[in-house]
């Protein structure tokens, strides 16, 4: 009965628009208090929860994604491929395609890549006569590749909760990055062709190199960064923090375009996204609590088991439970909440953890483009002036395109664990 009223409470709260980690932490303390459990040890749980090294790299990251937006990197980087690209059918929408997955290759956030990629290349379609509310549609959809591409905030968090190696989920993460990619390009190529959506004038060879030797410290940002955890030299966290150091060197004494006012508001910016995750998952620690104390994942995982389902079944039901979460819930929220209750049973349905990260990781990419809380259809309706519904309808048809990818990791394992 308790936890009935936890999880409705919990919904109705967010229903409400209550801030996803108040309304954590205001349901599970309800629930501790109704099952008597020790109030006094609930502040030292969220502080014990969120003392963690691996999580340290949630900030670095964040702060390097906000830096390569405003310090020209994202600007420089969008010029090059656009010299190379620019001039095919349907080259802007696959510019914007190719720079989200190169700026998700660094920032390891949805909304960043969104905004970043968005800002320039919204105004930049539609001026060139793509249909405005496609290329919301494209930016909020390629956008998402910022938490499946690596690094990746929400596969930091689910290696914590799961104590699996950061490395190899990033390693996961990458043929499944570049499948989603690929797949959104071709279905930029079709729908061009399908509209009549031209390119730009093609720029001749000589004047393509200019652009691409001025974007060159972005796009080996990646190399950088992931080069440096996949040889061991740097730990994730450790690579979170070059990057910050690699991105303010580069805006500030190379590029030159970020100076002390936008980095001010960077910092500021960094410091509310960082406090806003940080809360979610001192929160969620506090109803990982609360459900461990009533043995939910141990009912949950009985009546799994004596329900019958083998795990593509289960795969299937989890699928459908994200999708529904994803509606209402941020990414940082639903691993929280539902993976430490999930992974008894991926054990005991012997699933592979990491395949099941980026199953998962897949679902939190379509929860980023899903109403009413998808966070990239605020981030595109703030960039581009346009209410949130019209957004909403740009991105309905790239649904179908993350089902598909999600049918093919599912069905696939060796698609996320060959790499690892």
């Amino acid at each position: 009965m308790e936890t009935v009223i936890v999880i409705g409470l919990l919904f109705i709260l967010a229903l409400l628009r209550v801030p996803i980690a108040i309304s954590l932490a205001v349901s599970s303390i309800i629930g501790l208090y109704l099952v008597d459990f020790s109030l006094d040890t609930v502040i030292q749980r969220m502080f014990t929860g969120v003392n963690s090294t691996t999580l340290m790299a949630i900030p670095g990251f964040v702060f390097a994604g906000l830096i390569m937006a405003q310090g020209g990197i994202s600007k420089y980087l969008i010029e090059a491929i656009k010299s190379w690209v620019g001039h095919t059918k349907g080259g802007l929408s696959v510019v914007t395609v190719l720079t989200c997955m190169v700026f998700a290759a660094i920032s390891g956030s949805s909304p960043a890549t969104a905004a970043a990629i968005g800002a320039i290349m919204i105004p930049m379609m539609v001026k060139a006569g793509y249909d405005k509310r496609y290329s919301m549609g494209l930016v909020a959809s390629a956008g998402t590749l910022g938490i499946l591409i690596p690094p990746s905030i929400p596969l930091i968090l689910y290696g914590s909760v799961s104590e699996q190696s950061t490395g190899k989920l990033f390693s996961a993460g990458i043929l499944p990055g570049l499948v989603l990619g690929f797949a959104l390009i071709i279905y930029a190529v079709i729908v061009a062709h399908k509209k009549g959506y031209g390119g730009l004038p093609k720029v001749p060879i000589k004047d393509r190199i200019r652009p691409t030797i001025k974007s060159f410290w972005g796009l080996i940002m990646p190399v950088v960064i992931l080069g440096g955890i996949y040889s061991g030299v740097v730990t994730p966290t450790e690579a979170s923090f070059l990057a910050v150091l690699y991105a303010l060197i580069i805006s500030v004494f190379v590029y030159r375009e970020l100076n002390m006012f936008q980095f001010r508001n960077i910092l500021t910016e960094s410091i509310n996204t960082t406090s806003m995750i940080f809360l979610i998952i001192a929160a969620a620690l506090v109803l990982g609590t609360f459900l461990t104390t009533e043995q939910v994942p141990q009912d949950f995982a009985q009546w799994v088991s004596d329900s019958g389902f083998n795990k593509w079944m289960f795969l299937l039901i989890v699928s459908l439970l994200f999708f529904v979460l994803g509606m209402f819930l941020e990414p940082t929220a639903i691993i929280l909440i539902t993976l430490p209750i999930l992974l008894p049973i991926i054990t005991a349905l012997e699933i592979d953890v990491i395949h099941f990260a980026i199953i998962m990781v897949v679902n939190m990419e379509l929860g980023m483009i899903t109403p009413p809380v998808g966070l990239n259809l605020f981030v595109v309706s703030g960039i581009s002036g346009e209410k949130v519904e019209e957004v909403i309808r740009g991105v309905v048809p790239f649904f179908a395109i993350f089902i598909i990818v999600l049918v093919i990791v599912i069905i696939f394992p060796q698609l996320s664990l060959y790499l690892t």
